[in-house]
């Protein structure tokens, strides 16, 4: 092959993967930038409405709960895991809906957790009661106002993260437990007690890796466990070989968002 041609298909091959950069960009940025205020305290995010949005109609609430990697001040990185799924033209045809993209400060967290990193390990101790965090009471706090001000489908809130997400997920469930139509907590865990308050209302399908070195599979076995017991309508599905990144799995889950939009509360 000669220089020219392989110059050409460089040129090629860069003009292509710049088009590509500038498509996801646009496709980000239908993703309006708000903020929430209550109290002097502000939560930033990011809010996509259904193509054709008619503001007199009732649409589903997706609320997505990003992890740990993705807290910070920008309105921004919250949108690097999960939000192209609900940009995808057949989604948005098929299940046109609300999605809600909030952010957490840099140095706070979602849940209500505390560390142990005795020993050289990280522990988690999920808590049962007590005050949630300031960025997960502006999260209820926005969903509160939203769907009081918005034409919102009440019935069909729903509710996913990660990671860190995950835990907030299960804990938005324990603490609202007549919101949440479907839950899908991903790589997360909590307080299996917490369980009882909402299994009989919330439809919950979680995923994990089964080599996760970042939040232990067992948190979601446990909570499987303890939503069975109770009652739940629940699914489990452990991906093997995969470690902490089994979000990648869970989004390309031909089911996942089929799943999620055909629940509704009774």
């Amino acid at each position: 092959m000669s220089n020219k041609i392989i110059i050409r298909l460089l040129i090629t091959f860069l003009s292509l993967n710049l088009v590509f950069n500038h498509v996801a960009a646009q496709d980000l940025s239908l993703y309006q930038k708000q903020t929430f205020i209550k109290n002097n305290d502000t939560l930033n995010y990011r809010i996509l409405f259904p193509e054709n949005y008619d503001p007199e109609k009732k649409y589903p609430l997706v609320l997505f709960m990003h992890g740990a990697g993705e807290r910070g001040n920008d309105n921004e990185k919250q949108l690097v895991h999960g939000s192209k799924l609900f940009l995808n033209d057949s989604i948005r045809k098929q299940y046109p809906a609300i999605v809600i993209f909030p952010q957490c400060p840099e140095n706070s967290f979602w849940a209500n957790v505390k560390f142990d990193f005795s020993d050289g390990k990280r522990e988690f101790h999920f808590q049962s009661d007590g005050e949630p965090t300031r960025p997960l009471a502006l999260v209820q706090g926005l969903v509160k106002d939203f769907t009081a001000k918005k034409k919102v489908d009440t019935k069909r809130i729903y509710v996913m993260g990660l990671s860190m997400g995950g835990m907030a997920t299960f804990e938005l469930l324990w603490r609202n437990p007549k919101t949440f139509a479907a839950a899908i907590p991903i790589c997360g865990g909590a307080n299996a007690e917490t369980a009882k308050k909402y299994a009989k209302k919330t439809a919950i399908w979680i995923f994990h890796g089964a080599k996760d070195p970042v939040v232990p599979a067992d948190f979601s076995r446990t909570m499987y466990k303890s939503l069975q017991d109770y009652g739940a309508n629940v699914k489990y599905t452990e991906y093997p070989e995969v470690e902490h990144n089994s979000w990648d799995n869970a989004f390309v889950e031909p089911d996942l968002l089929s799943w999620l939009f055909s629940k509704s509360l009774k």
